[in-house]
């Protein structure tokens, strides 16, 4: 059994490589926190070279609304292996995955809940 920091430590580092193989691009700066029966994923930096552009083009909320519309949708094709990655580290499936991106910080969150909240050994 592992110690939250590490659990967390752990699901931080898949993520990443979920973002880097599935995405093409991983972030800059990833952070995991596990808080009762919940996964919250920050991720800092995580929009393309490309998604910054049309982020800052003349019409900026279409563009934001497109990259947003874009990434919700690979992430909707990408979760049974975000599943799989989190069964994988805590033993169990995660019941619901929630996220949102912001195409003008380049920052995403990503959150999913538990049946039951994990256990660690104490830190």
């Amino acid at each position: 059994m592992k110690s939250k920091r590490e659990t967390e430590r752990d699901i931080s580092q898949a993520i990443i490589r979920f973002e880097k193989e599935f995405m093409g691009r991983g972030p800059l700066e990833t952070r995991t926190y596990i808080v009762d029966d919940m996964i919250l994923v920050r991720l800092k930096g995580v929009l393309t070279p490309a998604e910054l552009k049309l982020a800052e083009a003349e019409e900026r909320d279409r563009g934001r609304y497109l990259i947003k519309q874009v990434r919700q949708e690979l992430i909707q094709h990408g979760r049974p292996l975000l599943d799989a990655v989190v069964k994988e580290i805590l033993g169990s499936d995660p019941i619901s995955l929630h996220t949102d991106i912001s195409a003008k910080t380049g920052e995403r969150i990503i959150v999913f809940t538990l049946e039951n909240p994990p256990k660690f050994r104490d830190s």
